[in-house]
């Protein structure tokens, strides 16, 4: 049970820990002062979701994401949104391409090199079926959580910041509502496509709660430093350089490295559910469509990473509150038709 939940775990935070999470670029277009009580909303909100797109999942028994969806927002939606979901997952994984571009330009190497290093394996891990991607993310999201909060931790001591919010000015608490509804999409896809391997409630509680607090954690802790160099973040397409700026450059090298990392687990996952819901339709091996994919994605990554962000995530974020909100009011919904029967 705790070795299969926080295999999931693993998954879940591997794919909202992508780019734009791990940068701190979606953090800092979502929340930014006064936003202590929408990150802890936040937290269980998102495990809420997990439990419940989990559960489905299982009861199921999905290869693909199409079945959870229905049954989230309903057959006729259903169509509207296994579109959106595909758009969805093409352009932020477009987005992770683009970001691994922006991470070796920050070393001073050409943008395509970073994206041709990201496409290549993203290709071939799939060469291993949905399993070379659970071992993977079983392996780098350890390293990428305790380095992140490493660095994290220890620019909040030196800056001497406090974690206690003030709950008097919290202004920004409704944020939590469309940030955790930008994350809940890829979630479906992903979490979708492994319901027939799920066997247990306790695992889906592991995972669910378990991803919640990782993520709430990380983000509390990662809002409040961005805050404290508000001024820097502006001059950096990726916010955590700007921390990164006071440490020596082998810290910022082997975070550049996790970061990089970080983004290729999120092109994974978004590859996953792309592959997993076409493979419904065409019976090819994984890796051919992850290859054909990548192929179309390459010449969308000019548009630029910090672009895609600002604009493609907020609309996202206002476009899922119907699903979150779905997702909040299902284990009441379901536990009413149940005690109907």
């Amino acid at each position: 049970m705790w070795k299969s939940g926080i295999k999931w775990m693993f998954l879940i935070v591997g794919t909202t820990i992508g780019a734009g999470y791990a940068s701190g670029r979606e953090l800092w277009q979502f929340f930014g002062a006064e936003s202590g009580l929408a990150i802890i909303l936040f937290g269980f909100l998102f495990a809420l979701s997990c439990h419940v797109i989990l559960t489905i999942s299982k009861k199921r028994q999905s290869s693909d994401y199409l079945p959870v969806l229905r049954e989230i927002v309903g057959e006729k939606l259903a169509y509207l949104y296994d579109w959106m979901i595909i758009i969805y997952l093409f352009t932020t994984t477009v987005i992770m391409l683009a970001g691994s571009g922006a991470t070796l330009q920050a070393f001073h190497f050409p943008n395509w090199w970073g994206i041709l290093v990201i496409s290549i394996p993203l290709i071939l891990v799939f060469v291993w079926d949905i399993d070379g991607v659970l071992s993977f993310n079983s392996f780098i999201l350890p390293l990428l959580i305790v380095g992140l909060l490493s660095v994290l931790l220890t620019f909040a001591l030196q800056q001497d910041l406090s974690f206690i919010p003030n709950l008097t000015k919290q202004s920004n608490w409704t944020a939590a509502f469309p940030f955790t509804a930008l994350n809940i999409l890829p979630l479906i896809a992903v979490l979708g496509a492994i319901g027939n391997e799920v066997k247990g409630k306790g695992e889906i509680w592991i995972a669910s709660v378990g991803s919640g607090l990782i993520l709430g954690l990380i983000s509390y802790i990662y809002n409040n430093s961005l805050i404290q160099i508000s001024e820097q973040v502006l001059l950096y397409e990726i916010p955590l350089f700007a921390i990164l700026h006071h440490y020596p450059y082998v810290m910022f090298l082997f975070i550049s490295i996790l970061l990089w990392l970080a983004i290729f687990t999120t092109a994974v996952s978004g590859t996953l559910g792309l592959v997993t819901r076409i493979r419904t339709m065409l019976k090819l091996p994984l890796w051919v469509l992850a290859g054909a994919i990548v192929l179309i994605m390459l010449p969308l990554t000019k548009i630029g990473f910090a672009t895609l962000i600002e604009y493609l995530y907020p609309l996202y974020g206002l476009l899922n509150l119907y699903v979150l909100s779905a997702l909040i009011l299902y284990p009441i919904l379901n536990r009413y038709k149940t005690g109907e029967k």
